[in-house]
């Protein structure tokens, strides 16, 4: 293991009482990296809270790079919302005006499914509504046939409380709709999805890309860090 680590300049969209989605990442990373954290507050994951939210991004990213970190994460699904293009273009903006390298969600996930070398996927998320096709547009823009992009019928603030056996059979009857499905995307760290990905990838034989195990993974390479965490799915567990 790489002794080396860095800090991180986490912007998380909410802050929800229960919310595990920063310690579950911190578990994923090795002690070296520095998680410095601030958030928005989305409350609701409506169109119109998540269109807010990205002018929000714009002050948490420079208070980020003020505090120095050595890179910077604004976290959810929001950019998401820009398009493919657009999301690029607002993180190269970011990065010629404070100076510090930027990624996001759908990048580290795009960049996941990828490197599985995925073409054919099925996305799932807990957002209600017509905001998921805006996700499977990022995602058909980024490349990848979307065979389907579905949420769950789910109050957004009772996302913690789902049961992992109800959002297994939600995922399968995605799945079984499609001859071939190269990778299944999980969007959306609030839904208890973690200790999941391992079960998932061993009863429906493909990967799965995941919120939090993609962003360890993308913290990770772009700090040029290698420390494989087992049990949580083969992106993490291989480090591939």
């Amino acid at each position: 293991m790489s002794k080396a680590g860095g800090s991180v300049g986490l912007i998380k969209p909410t802050d929800r009482p229960g919310s595990r989605s920063a310690d579950n990442l911190i578990k994923l990373l090795p002690p070296s990296v520095e998680l410095i954290q601030s958030s928005l507050n989305i409350t609701t994951g409506i169109l119109q809270e998540l269109e807010q939210a990205l002018k929000d991004y714009e002050g948490k990213v420079a208070e980020m790079a003020e505090r120095g970190v050595d890179l910077i994460h604004p976290a959810g699904v929001p950019p998401l919302l820009l398009g493919y293009q657009g999301e690029r273009d607002l993180v190269a903006r970011w990065e010629r005006r404070y100076k510090k390298p930027v990624f996001t969600n759908g990048m580290s996930q795009v960049h996941a499914l990828k490197v599985f070398g995925a073409k054919r996927i099925v996305g799932a998320s807990y957002f209600k509504g017509g905001v998921n096709r805006s996700f499977g547009d990022y995602l058909s823009q980024a490349g990848f046939e979307v065979l389907a992009m579905e949420g769950m019928d789910v109050d957004f603030q009772k996302v913690l409380s789902l049961d992992p056996a109800e959002i297994m059979q939600f995922i399968e009857r995605l799945l079984v709709q499609f001859e071939q499905v190269d990778a299944i995307y999980l969007l959306g760290s609030a839904w208890p999805t973690l200790d999941m990905i391992a079960p998932m990838e061993e009863k429906f034989c493909v990967p799965v890309v995941h919120h939090i195990t993609s962003q360890s993974w993308e913290i990770q390479k772009r700090l040029n860090l290698h420390c494989p965490v087992q049990g949580y799915g083969r992106l993490i567990g291989d480090m591939p």
